[in-house]
């Protein structure tokens, strides 16, 4: 399982961007286990068992800019509460411990392993894999953010489009421009490595919490 813990940056300054975030999020998060509510003051969370949802979070988050975020992997307390503030197990521990970590991290995101890593022989070598899955998750995460980021108003208003399903040639139309500048646009974007850390980061993230062949 994964929870995602993001807390608002410098919210005395800028307002609160709670109830903003909440419907933004709702949107995005067709995997969601519970989802996203404020916790306390300026912070929300948010439980999900879809790695690709987490993805889609940071994307969100990352584009609004206002956000430290802490991605928690790892088991939960079953059944899960109504509310993810009421929520136990190791992956809560880990979100509360990576949203810390995200505030002396200049990419704003940390992911941490639920329970730590323990040392005996089979399951310790387990929990090694994990341990490192999860430290390339937040490599993945930490460079996806930084490509979005440093990209540009015109660069979102094409990769808005492409991520709707039009082509090139379509999303030129729709911009009254020529289907050569859609693609100059898109590249200087990262359109394309986008998608690549995408999938590189929802690799990663399963790998952490023990979903797949490694």
């Amino acid at each position: 399982m994964y929870v995602v813990t993001a807390d608002q940056i410098d919210s005395r300054r800028t307002g609160d961007e709670v109830p903003q975030a909440i419907t933004l999020l709702a949107g995005v998060r067709p995997g969601a286990e519970r989802a996203f509510e404020r916790t306390a003051g300026d912070e929300i969370q948010g439980v999900t068992d879809d790695p690709a949802d987490v993805v889609a979070v940071v994307e969100s988050l990352v584009r609004e800019d206002r956000w430290r975020i802490g991605i928690g992997v790892g088991s939960v307390e079953w059944p899960l509460p109504d509310s993810p503030r009421a929520g136990r197990g190791p992956a809560f521990h880990a979100a509360r411990d990576a949203v810390t970590a995200a505030h002396s991290s200049t990419g704003q995101l940390a992911v941490r392993l639920g329970g730590g890593v323990r040392r005996t022989a089979a399951v310790g070598e387990t929990d090694e894999v994990r341990a490192r899955h999860t430290r390339y998750a937040e490599s993945a995460l930490a460079l996806l953010a930084r490509l979005l980021r440093a990209r540009t108003a015109e660069g979102w208003e094409v990769v808005d489009l492409l991520a709707a399903g039009l082509t090139q040639r379509a999303a030129a139309e729709r911009l009254g421009v020529s289907a050569s500048a859609v693609s100059q646009r898109a590249r200087r974007a990262g359109w394309v490595e986008q998608g690549r850390a995408v999938e590189l980061a929802v690799h990663h993230l399963s790998l952490a919490d023990d979903r797949t062949e490694r």
